[in-house]
């Protein structure tokens, strides 16, 4: 078994990817963050890449560059964006753009450290999907792409067990991050009844998600690959109205 590991993780300035960019560097691995915007703290293993996932030959171009440089063990794809619209005012770029963040960015990444990770018969590979998945009103562009990682993720892990690279999901459910409080509130009223309609009765916070990434993210979890953990409080055995 390998003893060092290199994480690349997208959207690793905030929210969640800060928090695991923090408890990998915390672990001993060397991370490389990929993101629109850099950490406010620096460390002799944190690699800071700056690039819009939107932009695909400045994707095309990180994703190369790292591949050239690091071997990836770990692929954590956290980086999103959710541009809430109910079904009438739902634009096609709209969708393109998600598309491209959830989906076209993680092949382009993928396409480019996939190789190292073939060569040296192992490799983790975890996507953020989202509760959302599962549908939610507003979230046309965004649960479309946010499901399409799941069945992309089931499609690599079958692609890729023989060669020692597991691949699988965690979907949170809402989760008290920047980007959630782009949508609701903090403290606000909005925020007391989303929490009041989880099971838990509760939101999420980054350290539930971080439990989850690392039991799939761990080199000795070799068994456990194609699947999906809903981190939700339950959000995704009932309902959930944002």
């Amino acid at each position: 078994m390998r003893t060092e590991y290199t994480a690349l993780i997208t959207g690793g300035s905030t929210g969640i990817g800060a928090d695991l960019c923090q408890h990998y560097i915390d672990a001993g691995y060397t991370v490389i963050s990929l993101a629109r915007n850099t950490l406010k703290w620096t460390h002799e293993r944190l690699i800071q890449v700056q690039v819009d996932l939107l932009d695909e030959e400045a994707t095309a171009q990180a994703a190369a560059d790292i591949a050239a440089q690091h071997h990836v063990t770990h692929f954590i794809h956290n980086a999103g964006v959710i541009w809430p619209n109910l079904l009438e005012n739902v634009k096609l770029s709209e969708l393109q753009g998600l598309t491209q963040i959830h989906l076209g960015s993680a092949i382009q990444i993928m396409q480019a450290i996939a190789p190292a990770m073939r060569q040296q018969q192992f490799g983790r590979v975890i996507f953020m999907s989202s509760r959302g998945a599962l549908g939610l009103e507003t979230r046309s562009a965004y649960s479309a792409t946010k499901a399409g990682m799941i069945g992309m993720a089931r499609t690599w892990a079958l692609e890729l067990a023989a060669e020692g690279i597991t691949v699988n999901v965690v979907a949170p459910g809402p989760i008290q991050t920047p980007m959630f409080h782009d949508v609701v509130d903090a403290g606000s009223t909005r925020e007391q009844q989303i929490a009041n309609s989880i099971p838990v009765k509760r939101l999420g916070r980054v350290d539930d998600i971080r439990r989850a990434v690392t039991f799939f993210a761990d080199p000795e979890n070799s068994f456990v690959t194609g699947q999906t953990l809903y981190v939700c409080g339950g959000a995704s055995i009932g309902t959930l109205k944002i």
